[in-house]
């Protein structure tokens, strides 16, 4: 499945690019006085294929799992509180709930492997690998085919979306522990001292902040990483909910659906769908620039601008939320302002 979704994945299409560009500077307005709102519209126009009318059905997806490096103590909060927040999101009263409530979005929540038995929980959708991770500070986080286990999962949830109908799709991550992981996989892919591009998480202190960074030195010492190697990175220091986020967009930009990328864990997920495929990069809408340290540099590496900076850090895809209505909006300007000769408005001269 996976050699035939990368094989499936193009690019922007550079007629609709145009045809958007267009229209975007015969709009009652000096030419790109709505920056990235113009930038954003053409985008989703390109990804599209065609001038896209509206953005109706949303989707938000947040994947969960658990990572065994947790027994360093490389966390603040237990590991139980995994499955906790899992119910909180089935349960309606998380921030994701209420961002995706507010603008129109469905939340699907996924377990990709929660440490817990959580089976036949009403609501939840189930794509456990396994019970949670290996310590990567020991060995590889997880056998190679689990890490293309858990892309191809999030393949199967974006083509279960595309074939629902959904207009736009984000990503979103809970799993105690994800940010080593995620710091691990960038300090890898971007080429940078840990410490550079590892933050407090949930809200460790300075002595468990020190500890973290020992602690991703030692697992990539142990498992030698090959970094152009999205598969061999993602099995020795990654995540089956990281694998999951990368099999989204993976199977997003397959069907040519825009994919809204969250903070830093999904950012973590992106770098391993762009080793995997770099064209997938052009499908790719960053929502927001954590206040995770290493999240810049995952930006920067893929070459995405954010929307915004709101100084967030929380996950579970509420800068993709956001994000999205901020898409939805740039569609809107595309099709709801008029045009100089429709308003008869006289044109720069």
């Amino acid at each position: 499945m996976l050699e035939k979704v990368i094989k499936s994945i193009g690019s922007l299409d550079d007629t609709s690019l145009g045809k958007a560009q267009e229209r975007l500077d015969d709009l009652t307005k000096p030419k790109g006085s709505l920056g990235r709102l113009e930038e954003i519209a053409k985008q989703i126009c390109g990804i599209k294929g065609k001038i896209v009318e509206k953005i109706e059905k949303k989707v938000i997806y947040v994947l969960a799992a658990d990572h065994g490096v947790v027994s360093e103590g490389v966390s603040a909060y237990p590991q139980e509180v995994t499955p906790q927040m899992v119910y909180n999101f089935l349960g309606g009263g998380a921030g994701i709930n209420v961002l995706a409530d507010h603008i129109g979005a469905d939340v699907r929540v996924v377990d990709m492997g929660i440490a817990g038995d959580m089976q036949g929980v009403k609501g939840l959708i189930d794509k456990k690998i396994s019970k949670g991770t290996d310590n990567m500070a020991q060995g590889p986080a997880m056998s190679k085919r689990q890490a293309v286990a858990s892309i191809e999962s999030g393949i199967e949830l974006a083509l279960k979306a595309n074939d629902e109908g959904f207009d736009i799709l984000g990503t979103g991550d809970m799993g105690i522990g994800n940010t080593t992981a995620s710091s691990a996989i960038t300090a890898l892919v971007c080429d940078k001292e840990i410490s550079q591009v590892t933050g407090y998480g949930t809200g460790i202190d300075k002595e468990g902040f020190k500890k973290k960074i020992r602690i991703i030195d030692k697992a990539i010492k142990v498992n030698s990483p090959d970094p152009s190697d999205g598969i061999d990175v993602l099995s020795k220091i990654g995540g089956f909910e990281i694998g999951g986020i990368a099999g989204l967009i993976l199977g997003c930009a397959s069907k040519r659906m825009p994919v809204v990328i969250d903070g830093f864990i999904s950012g973590a997920g992106a770098l391993i769908a762009a080793i995997i495929c770099p064209g997938s990069k052009d499908f790719m809408i960053a929502s927001h620039c954590s206040v995770e340290i290493g999240h810049i540099s995952i930006l920067k590496k893929l070459g995405l601008k954010p929307m915004f900076d709101f100084d967030m850090r929380l996950g579970e895809g509420t800068g993709a939320a956001l994000g999205i209505s901020i898409a939805e909006a740039s569609i809107k300007v595309l099709n709801g302002m008029a045009t100089f000769s429709e308003a008869g408005v006289s044109e720069k001269k």
